[in-house]
């Protein structure tokens, strides 16, 4: 059990940890070829240029005035300048409300942490329940004494930590609801001011039935004439190009291979590269590596043209899936929320994601089978779960100097060095288990994408609930369980089976040592190393040494990233979980948590400004999955400190947590109901002002142009010249309603002929709908 020397060690390690990084990130930012690593951002918006392009040799690579070492900590001010609506110009409204949540995380902990330092720390510290209880075996520390393990059992001092339970739900609550409303009023203000996309005009429709008579495409075209007459513009069927873009892929890493060997040649002529083309060039013939690379980018071509026109030809590569466009926001939004037959399986239609967050290989998924993909994932992902507590429960063996002893004793006389002891016991538990969690964000986002969703966004979504699932029950509860069950299992063994509920009600606060040790690798000097950026840093370097040539090349080798939303958020989460259970409970804990938000969010305000480069915007569509994520955790503190009250013979705060739990639940539903639907839902009203603008501002938009190449497959546009006649299902005349269809074909034939025999030059008798744009067609 960790004492208050081995935090401090911990503390010690952590705090220099994070001030390295932070200190060589100050100095490797201002050295001239490091910039485009440190400020990639504006390289992209073209507002900065390098500065190793003139002067000395030794400019180009080293910063020589020593006046901007003296100033090496201004990006922490200049971090902070930026406003919130420059912020959302500049970064979008995804990255400034991302930052929100760590400003939420302040302005609910700093008065929580206020109000239990001054109230419950003294309660705690001037009891004396660990003295007096009867459980002489249970480990403890001085830390313990100002928690909520040190109140007498049955003592009326509990009343304060019930008060303040009230209080802190209060306070969240009133916090969350203000940062709903305003997060809401920004996203629909936001819609509203920004420019022109396509998805704001172009819907999803999945679950296209067949027809016998007519193609996807003519049933698709057929259907929104006949539905949505005035508002269908165009549309682009689905196509399954996933064999095309493995085949695009393959190409595109060959050209990589033979610029590289160009440009190795370029730098010595004497001698031609050679290649061998055994297992990872290791062993094999040895061929010319120029030739080589330069006849598989041959080969590979022509592959790929045989694959296009494959997929125009096959019918079974069009999915029955559509991206429809329309002439006004109005009619998308009309098409997007509403069902369009009474069927209620055919005709699925949902807004279109923005066309670059878009991942294309599930749009080749059959919609029949989502559903048994995603019951799969979650079984998965139920057994990766549960089988999970087998290596936290070795973490929490770590934390344990007589854990470690017993599964290696030839350990002993190293560990029981006082120093060892503390590093071991502070220090080791924390960073053993950011390392089994380091590779889970990937692992679920592989579940995600084998589930189907088809936007980067949801795929995020999903892969950061299941990360916050894990979290709660692994790293939270199984921390706790697993640690409590293994330090205590000797006294379990010595007592009575009335005994064991208050040896797990004390036991339970305790491991708020381990959290603090957890908090400070993962949200201290974690935070630090990734504004130091080590492996953008280096792979940055070798792309610039082997392959970079020309400014082009130097861009690409920019490694900017992103907010990776699924694996940040439930990190996030975790922490407001810890608060919340810990604050009434353990309030030494609160400081940490506190440190943890005001450094993250001066370290991710700097990386939106300065180097992250989101790839989509979804305009704080994650919102309500925040919310209703701090609202569990809210609700699991409640059902936590009701279980605890009850082991120290508090039974009498049953009824009031049980309210607290019922008006928690409440509070979430009212914001629902009120809030929730400006995430869901674009308001017809809003689409329509937006159109109204937008015609009055450019009548002779040519929005048909603008959108009929919108949501082409990228595999498709790099050669959009040659083959876009056959992959657009484009009208020339606007103004044209009737669909020929294979139908109304064998119907105009029959009229025709009907017609010529008896002389007559009456037109087709057929329905004919009218936009109300020009004349029916002849």
């Amino acid at each position: 059990m960790a004492t208050l020397a081995d935090i401090g060690v911990a503390a010690a390690i952590n705090i220099l940890s994070a001030l390295i990084f932070l200190l060589l990130f100050a100095i490797l930012r201002i050295q001239p070829f490091n910039d485009r690593v440190y400020f990639p951002k504006w390289y992209l918006k073209g507002v900065r240029s390098s500065p190793v392009n003139s002067g000395a040799f030794v400019s180009k690579i080293m910063n020589l005035d020593f006046r901007s070492y003296v100033r090496f900590l201004n990006w922490m001010p200049a971090a902070l300048q930026m406003p919130e609506p420059e912020l959302i110009d500049h970064a979008g409204l995804d990255s400034a409300v991302y930052l929100r949540i760590y400003l939420i995380g302040l302005k609910i902990f700093v008065p929580i942490a206020l109000l239990s330092w001054s109230i419950l720390v003294p309660v705690n510290w001037t009891s004396d329940g660990l003295q007096l209880a009867k459980l002489r075996n249970v480990t403890s520390s001085n830390i313990d004494k100002l928690s909520i393990s040190n109140v007498e059992r049955g003592s009326d001092r509990f009343w304060a930590h019930l008060v303040m339970a009230y209080a802190f739900t209060f306070w969240t609550c009133y916090v969350l609801m203000k940062e709903y409303e305003k997060i809401a009023a920004m996203r629909l203000s936001f819609l509203q001011s920004e420019k022109r996309r396509a998805d704001q005009f172009t819907v999803l429709v999945r679950n296209v039935p067949p027809d016998s008579d007519e193609s996807i495409s003519e049933n698709v075209q057929h259907f929104f004439l006949v539905n949505h007459p005035d508002h269908y513009l165009t549309h682009q069927v689905v196509y399954n190009a996933n064999e095309l873009a493995k085949l695009v892929e393959d190409k595109k890493k060959m050209q990589n291979w033979l610029d590289y060997y160009h440009l190795k040649y370029s730098r010595n002529k004497e001698q031609r590269p050679r290649v061998k083309l055994g297992f990872l060039g290791l062993w094999g013939k040895k061929v010319d590596a120029m030739d080589h690379y330069t006849a598989e980018i041959e080969k590979l071509s022509e592959q790929i043209m045989e694959e296009r026109k494959r997929i125009k030809k096959d019918d079974k590569s069009v999915m029955p899936a559509a991206f429809v466009s329309f002439k006004t926001r109005w009619g998308a939004a009309v098409c997007a929320q509403t069902q369009q037959t009474k069927n209620p399986t055919e005709w699925l239609t949902e807004w279109a994601p923005e066309a670059r967050e878009m991942y294309w290989p599930n749009l080749a998924m059959p919609y029949v089978s989502l559903t048994v993909r995603r019951f799969a994932m979650h079984i998965a992902f139920f057994f990766l779960t549960f089988f999970f507590i087998i290596p936290i429960a070795f973490v929490q063996s770590l934390a344990s100097i007589e854990g470690i002893q017993k599964s290696a004793p030839f350990l002993s006389p190293i560990v029981e060095k006082k120093f060892m002891k503390s590093l071991i016991q502070g220090f080791l538990p924390g960073i053993v288990l950011k390392l089994f969690l380091i590779f889970l964000p990937t692992i679920l986002m592989i579940m995600s994408k084998f589930e189907g969703f088809i936007s980067i966004s949801s795929l995020e979504r999903r892969a950061a609930f299941r990360y916050y699932i894990f979290n709660l029950v692994n790293v939270f509860l199984g921390s706790i369980i697993t640690g409590s069950a293994f330090e205590q299992l000797d006294s379990f063994l010595k007592q009575s089976a009335n005994d064991i509920p208050r040896t797990v009600g004390v036991a339970i606060p305790i491991k708020a040592t381990f959290f603090i040790t957890y908090i400070m690798v993962d949200g201290w000097a974690g935070v630090a190393g990734e504004i130091f950026r080590l492996k953008p840093l280096v792979i940055f370097h070798l792309k610039n040494f082997f392959f970079v040539k020309t400014e082009k090349d130097r861009e690409e080798a920019m490694d900017p990233g992103q907010i990776d939303f699924y694996a940040t958020e439930p990190r996030i989460q975790l922490y407001f979980l810890l608060g919340l259970v810990y604050a009434p409970v353990t309030p030494v804990l609160l400081p940490f948590i506190i440190f943890f938000f005001g450094f993250a969010y001066l370290v991710f305000r700097h990386q939106i400004i300065n180097v992250y480069d989101q790839k989509y915007e979804s305009a704080a569509a994650f919102w309500p999955d925040v919310h209703g994520r701090i609202i569990s955790a809210l609700i699991i503190s409640q059902i936590l400190l009701l279980g605890l009250m009850s082991t120290k013979g508090k039974v009498q705060s049953t009824p009031f947590l049980l309210v607290l739990a019922i008006v928690t639940f409440g509070f979430h539903r009212f914001c629902k109901g009120r809030y929730e639907s400006a995430f869901v839902i674009n308001p017809l009203q809003e689409a329509m002002i937006k159109d109204t603008l937008e015609r009055a501002k450019e009548p002779n938009l040519n929005l048909k142009g603008f959108l009929q190449n919108a949501y082409i497959h990228p595999v498709f546009k790099d050669e959009e010249d040659e083959d876009e006649e056959g992959l657009m299902e484009d009208s020339d005349d606007e103004d044209c309603v009737v669909v020929p269809t294979t139908r109304q074909r064998s119907r105009r034939t029959t009229v025709a002929s009907s017609n010529a025999s008896r002389g007559s030059s009456q037109s087709p008798p057929f329905n004919q709908l009218d936009t109300g744009k020009g004349k029916p067609e002849p």
